[in-house]
């Protein structure tokens, strides 16, 4: 992580054209997802139409990593390399994570879609969406981090899921991650928490599990999923904070 530090006017209006070339990515590849589509054929597409916008893949310039995505299925949360062998199949919940650089900065998100699921997992699903829209709206000048990440927990747990504590969502500018990190429950006391403040720009994430929020790091040495195999999901936005209220740059849906 790097120190944080507020944005100026003029880096925001950047990162917010980096943010829609995104959206329009992120809405190709929410659209793609599908019975019978491979999470490579998701990075092709990613590739293709992130060279179309004029930008970089973040995830490529992570050390080690070689692809523009992570796609993962079911109990796969995070960081699931895009391989042709995973082929998507009705009832399966897939999740895409992308991040996009352009005139020095980056913006990043993610989404989870079901494909033909039941009314329980949509249920699921809607609820890490409803989450994400509660955290948005505590980014706003004046509260701090911690109600970012009370939302999300409150949201979460009343629904009977479990927020995942290992990881977290973060401060993103300059670089990919950056401080602070923004948890998906409440960490220790509010006043330790760090104050909003105008200019602030967060990638917020909600990450949950069905089941138990204990993960585990699968064989590919890359990918984490939750530990007893239960579905999890994640949904992500870059947000910057302007005129004391949050705007998304990503392109929310």
């Amino acid at each position: 992580m790097n120190k944080f530090h507020a944005k100026s006017k003029e880096e925001i209006e950047i990162m917010a054209e980096c943010g829609s070339k995104l959206a329009r990515v992120k809405k190709a590849l929410f659209e793609k997802v599908g019975e019978g589509v491979s999470a490579w054929d998701i990075e092709e597409l990613a590739v293709k139409l992130i060279k179309k916008e004029g930008a970089e893949a973040s995830f490529k310039k992570v050390p080690g990593y070689s692809w523009a995505t992570c796609v993962n299925v079911n109990a796969g949360l995070v960081h699931g390399i895009p391989k042709k062998e995973i082929i998507f199949k009705n009832g399966d919940i897939v999740s895409v994570d992308l991040g996009l650089y352009f005139k020095g900065f980056h913006t990043d998100c993610s989404f989870s879609k079901g494909l033909n699921v039941d009314s329980e997992v949509e249920g699921f699903l809607r609820v890490g969406r409803d989450a994400l829209k509660k955290a948005i709206e505590e980014t706003k000048v004046g509260n701090r981090t911690y109600d970012i990440s009370e939302a999300i927990e409150k949201t979460i747990k009343s629904a009977g899921f479990s927020p995942i504590k290992a990881l977290t969502g973060h401060g993103v500018g300059r670089e990919l991650h950056e401080d602070p990190q923004i948890p998906c429950f409440v960490p220790g006391e509010k006043e330790e928490s760090m104050i909003i403040p105008e200019g602030a720009t967060y990638a917020i994430e909600v990450m949950y599990a069905l089941g138990s929020p204990d993960l585990v790091q699968e064989e590919d040495g890359w990918t984490i999923a939750t530990q007893d195999g239960k579905i999890s999901a994640l949904f992500e936005e870059t947000i910057a904070v302007v005129c004391g209220r949050p705007k998304v740059l990503t392109g929310f849906f």
